[in-house]
């Protein structure tokens, strides 16, 4: 696949006076352990072939984003609910030109023509055009091609080097070690996809048991039909927004799937009639299409279910954002999404990974001919019912898209990722294996992303235990019908302080027994991000699909539910001239638990063979803190000195 061509700024020689060559010695930079299933290696590289080699250059104060996240988000800082502009961050984390200096004189120092050298117009990454002899040189290392059982080739070395004062500002090279191979449809059962919204090719939807025909609206039947009003009766939210000109709620889809406005109108009719006649505002990225000529659930379920219940829960007063990202061609990834609603993004640390992400402008025929850059503001609160898992994606790329969601907190922006409906393991069954593979028979736990990134808030799923009503006074538990809530520890990611208290309370409660019990199956040095935050009801939902309705199961349904309550939390504050909540994970975990949420204790998230961790009391690995009481979460988002009763009309 041909990168997409970018601008350059071609870099003078007359930048920089050299005295000397600055040496130092040479140290690892990155290490792969193993090669990923379905490839295996081919042949050395030929000496002579060309290619740009690219160094995604350290940003600026990026080891602080979390810091100045917290610094907004905390509910006891006194910088709470100060948002950044998007200015201003690009301002801050831009790379010094110190970075640039010692990386542009070493390439010079090492025998790279200057007109060979060009910087990208963010300063975010310098690329340099060299022959494979030359990047083995400059970076101590071999370049190998290795091929996919589908007959595709990819470049990569093993690890490469880089001298110590050049490694301080480089977060990554590439061609490298990554391995997140651009596979084409045709080879989507063969190995790892990217292509998040195809069937078949990584994308784990939704599940269904089918349609029916008898279904109930009353209350008395949400262990067996869940429905708005049994949502809004489960987690109290009964309220009608009156801020939606200011307020905004955002939900991403990738094509082709693609939501079906006969199946919205059929909904309404029966659950919301306040949605007749309304449908979201759809905001297309990077060609995106509702597509119509591919159908049935697997193409409509997942927007189907995160619309209808998304929009009925906002009401039709608030107007819902869809986004529709990528072409039928090409698919779409996160990347792409955030590239438009964050024009820096696009450039950022290197960019987009073509071997990872959808290219744009399209090169196929028919593709979309542009591409998004900054031209989409984002909502205040934004839900994402896709995941990849954590082991599909390098570092590298896990952690460039994560600091995105830090600079999205400190926008003022919620961002929530469905935890995933395998319980410990990842999409498809699949576990980890010893050389860090995936299969469906591997035994180590394989964690969710994004859900993993500390900046993103994770959501599980529950369900209304069988024979249990909305009235009871714990009707819930983890969910255990046909999915189980995906939970547990990053392999990648650093625990992040406001979770500290209360997940290293169940590691000394709870982790010595799970340790006994598994071993070394999953990450238990108590130091990683644990997930999921918070969860909401994820089975039996009633969907209007095709004509019909089913009842649909996963976190894909939980994440757009939570969205929707947190949606009308910021209504509240945008009445009272306050900013949105912008990310909520500090004030989650710091609230009292007791009056904003539903402590879950029953229920566990099996996988790999075991049982997965089971639902206890306070933070677990399986409902993370609970579901949403949503007057409670006022009492945590609103200030003190406003009468929240008294606003809402209540005695």
């Amino acid at each position: 696949m041909r990168f997409p061509l970018v601008s350059f700024v071609t870099l003078s020689l007359s930048l920089i006076a050299f005295a000397e060559p600055n040496l130092s010695p040479y140290v690892v930079h990155e290490k792969r352990d193993a090669i990923p299933s379905g490839w295996s290696l081919a042949r050395r590289h030929d000496a002579s072939s060309t290619f740009p080699l690219r160094f995604a250059l350290k940003q600026k104060n990026i080891e602080n984003v979390g810091d100045f996240l917290l610094d907004v988000s905390d509910p006891d800082s006194p910088n709470y609910g100060k948002h950044w502009t998007a200015a201003e961050i690009a301002r801050k984390f831009a790379p010094t030109s110190g970075t640039v200096d010692a990386v542009h004189a070493w390439l010079l120092e090492s025998g790279i023509e200057a007109h060979r050298i060009a910087l990208s117009p963010s300063k975010g990454w310098i690329n340099v055009y060299v022959s494979v002899e030359e990047a083995e040189r400059l970076m101590n290392t071999e370049y190998n091609v290795y091929k996919h059982a589908s007959g595709i080739e990819h470049v990569a070395c093993e690890a490469y080097h880089l001298p110590e004062h050049v490694s301080n500002h480089v977060d990554f090279v590439l061609p490298s070690v990554h391995f997140d191979a651009h596979l084409d449809r045709r080879d989507a059962n063969n190995g790892p996809e990217i292509k998040i919204g195809v069937p078949g090719s990584g994308f784990e939807g939704p599940k269904t048991t089918g349609t029916f025909n008898n279904f109930f609206t009353d209350l008395e039947h949400c262990d067996t039909d869940t429905t708005p009003a049994c949502l809004r009766a489960l987690y109290d939210l009964y309220y009608e927004p009156q801020a939606t000109d200011k307020n905004s709620y955002g939900i991403v889809e990738y094509t082709p799937q693609a939501y079906v406005q006969s199946d919205l109108q059929l909904f309404a009719k029966n659950y919301s009639q306040d949605l007749i006649g309304k449908s979201p505002n759809l905001v297309s990225i990077d060609g995106g299409v509702i597509q119509t000529t591919q159908t049935g659930f697997q193409y409509n379920g997942e927007s189907n279910l995160d619309l209808q219940y998304g929009m009925a829960l906002v009401t039709g007063k608030q107007p819902v954002q869809l986004y529709q990202v990528g072409d039928l061609i090409m698919g779409a990834s996160f990347n792409n999404f955030l590239d438009a609603i964050d024009g820096s993004y696009c450039t950022f640390e290197g960019g987009d990974d073509p071997t990872q992400d959808g290219v744009y402008p399209d090169p196929n025929p028919n593709g979309y001919k542009g591409k998004n850059c900054g031209t989409v503001k984002p909502a205040s609160v934004i839900s994402t019912s896709y995941g990849y898992n954590e082991a599909d994606l390098s570092r590298a790329y896990t952690a460039r898209q994560c600091a995105e969601y830090a600079k999205l907190g400190m926008q003022g922006v919620t961002v929530l990722y469905s935890s995933g409906d395998n319980g410990v393991a990842g999409n498809g069954g699949k576990c980890l294996n010893d050389d860090g593979t995936q299969s469906v028979d591997g035994k180590r736990f394989n964690p969710t992303f994004p859900a993993v990134c500390p900046w993103v808030t994770a959501v599980g799923a529950t369900m209304v235990k069988p024979n249990a009503t909305v009235f009871d006074p714990q009707p819930e538990k983890a969910c255990d019908q046909v999915i189980y809530s995906g939970g547990g520890f990053s392999n990648y990611f650093a625990m992040p302080d406001y979770q500290k208290n209360a997940v290293e309370g169940w590691v000394q409660n709870n982790g010595q027994v799970y340790v006994n019990e598994y071993g070394n199956a999953w990450n238990s040095t108590g130091k990683s991000r644990a997930y999921p935050d918070i969860s909401a009801n994820g089975a039996n939902y009633v969907v209007a699909v095709d004509g019909k309705f089913q009842h649909v199961f996963g976190t894909s349904a939980s994440a757009p539910t939570f969205g929707a309550i947190l949606t009308m939390v910021n209504d509240v504050r945008l009445r009272l001239n306050q900013s949105p909540i912008g990310f909520i994970n500090p004030a989650l975990y710091a609230m009292n638990a007791t009056i904003a949420l539903n402590d879950i204790t029953e229920g566990n998230n099996p996988g790999c063979g075991t049982n997965g961790f089971n639902a206890t009391v306070g933070w677990d690995p399986v409902t993370g803190l609970g579901t949403p009481r949503f007057f409670g979460l006022l009492g945590v988002f609103i200030p003190s000195q406003f009468d929240v009763a008294a606003l809402l009309g209540i005695n």
